[in-house]
């Protein structure tokens, strides 16, 4: 049975579109030589745009261990997004801070993504583009999402 999507549900109609929305975007940032830049690596960026963190803040935040953590980092360190430095507040302790590499994808994800919406208002409309955006965000909240997203802990469901 084939699947249409103008079937499909909230859920998945919601789903589905930032799925899109991320495929569109990932492909803009392999245009702007970020080839090696994956999806997954903006769960940990949103935690390092404030400032640097611990491997051990890292982990609580990712909700995960700490080994898991520092095999992400070397991931992305390796790839030059991430470096770490000494904690001025502990000598035992290093941070994990951005590169330039990784200030860099951040900055033109920000770009894209809103190139991406300035393209949805320009072909479906500003009012109903934004009546959407307004809808998942009241929907966001009334799911109980909005604090782990305020507080940048956004992460995918278990």
């Amino acid at each position: 049975m084939e699947f249409d999507p103008a079937e499909a549900d909230l859920s998945l109609a919601s789903l589905f579109t930032g799925w899109a929305l991320a495929d569109k975007l990932q492909r803009r940032l392999v245009a702007d030589g970020f080839i090696d830049t994956r999806f997954a690596d903006g769960v940990v960026f949103q935690h390092l745009v404030t400032g640097p963190v611990t491997i051990s803040t890292l982990a609580e935040r990712l909700g995960v261990t700490q080994q898991a953590a520092s095999k992400t980092v070397a991931d992305l360190e390796k790839r030059g997004y991430l470096s770490r430095e000494a904690d001025p507040a502990d000598a035992r302790a290093r941070r994990i801070v951005l590169t330039s590499r990784g200030e860099g994808v951040i900055a033109a994800a920000r770009q894209h993504r809103a190139a991406l919406d300035a393209e949805l208002r320009q072909t479906l409309g500003d009012d109903r583009v934004e009546q959407a955006r307004l809808l998942l965000v009241e929907a966001i909240s009334l799911l109980g999402a909005a604090p782990a997203l305020r507080a940048r802990a956004a992460r995918p469901p278990r």
